[in-house]
């Protein structure tokens, strides 16, 4: 029990908490995760003048009760940034670019899942990269999907708004070309440019339940979601990818992710970068 802290918060309610995410979203919690619980719920706690934890764990047992949402966007981590693993960008613009320019001219159609795409960075950095190395993408019908499991950075994604520090790592010209600078009261931030955000659609979505969508999917970028999940969770997620991809389709995973012994569907081909083995 941590009694020194300002709300009781007991072995029972962290178990209870580490089940009920689980249960919800698959991911798994390890001991070592306590005081980010902590952390995080205790503005809950405080935004609801809830005074202990087994009083917020009786909450979150009305299964409908709105505090389940505000619970998991609580819980989950959020962490990004734009061209993170630039290697991943890379390969996009060297590799896959050209292979779709000889392979998609009859139907001229590119499909993008990011999937966990968190307040946004990792959608914009495709839609830079497609803008940037694709001469002709006027002339294509090119979408990316981007959901994630919380609404509050879908929300923040679909905004497309950033304080300025947020792009210091994007060269001069890029940075002018894909961001407005604010003014008065928006001072300190920068917005997305229109082109940026008419190649995509944000949507919340729980990767454990049902997907409103068939597939064909060209690329999908996964990175840093399934490490918080279990290795049959994991199998599961795997073989759900390959059947939304094309023959020829390509899986990113984050920098510490990997399929190996979890699926054989796909074959590495790069860091961290799968194709559908056919």
């Amino acid at each position: 029990m941590d009694k020194a802290k300002e709300f009781t918060f007991t072995d029972r309610d962290f178990n209870f908490i580490k089940n009920l995410i689980a249960t919800n979203t698959g991911i798994v919690l390890s001991d070592a995760k306590r005081s980010m619980v902590y952390s995080r719920l205790a503005r809950r706690l405080r935004s609801l003048s809830i005074e202990n934890f087994s009083d917020y764990c009786d909450l979150l047992k009305k299964e409908d009760h709105e505090e389940q949402v505000h619970f998991v966007n609580a819980i989950t981590t959020n962490l990004t940034s734009f061209f993170r693993e630039k290697h991943h960008f890379e390969y996009l613009s060297k590799t896959l670019i050209p292979h779709w320019k000889k392979t998609r001219q009859n139907e001229k159609r590119i499909r993008i899942w990011s999937a966990g795409c968190s307040t946004g960075e990792e959608p914009y950095t495709i839609a830079i990269t497609l803008q940037e190395h694709f001469p002709d993408l006027e002339q294509w019908d090119v979408k990316i999907l981007a959901t994630d499991l919380d609404t509050n950075v879908v929300a923040t994604a679909q905004a497309g708004v950033y304080a300025e520090e947020r792009i210091e790592g994007l060269s001069n010209a890029l940075k002018k070309k894909w961001f407005k600078r604010g003014k008065n009261n928006h001072d300190g931030k920068v917005k997305v440019s229109p082109y940026l955000q008419d190649l995509i659609t944000f949507n919340q979505l729980n990767l454990l339940q049902e997907w409103p969508f068939k597939g064909g999917f060209d690329l999908i970028f996964c990175r840093n979601v399934v490490i918080y999940f279990n290795k049959d969770t994991q199998r599961i997620l795997a073989d759900r990818y390959a059947d939304m991809l094309k023959d020829d389709g390509v899986l990113f995973l984050g920098h510490s992710e990997t399929l190996f012994k979890v699926s054989d569907r796909f074959s590495l081909v790069g860091n961290t970068i799968y194709n559908k083995v056919r």
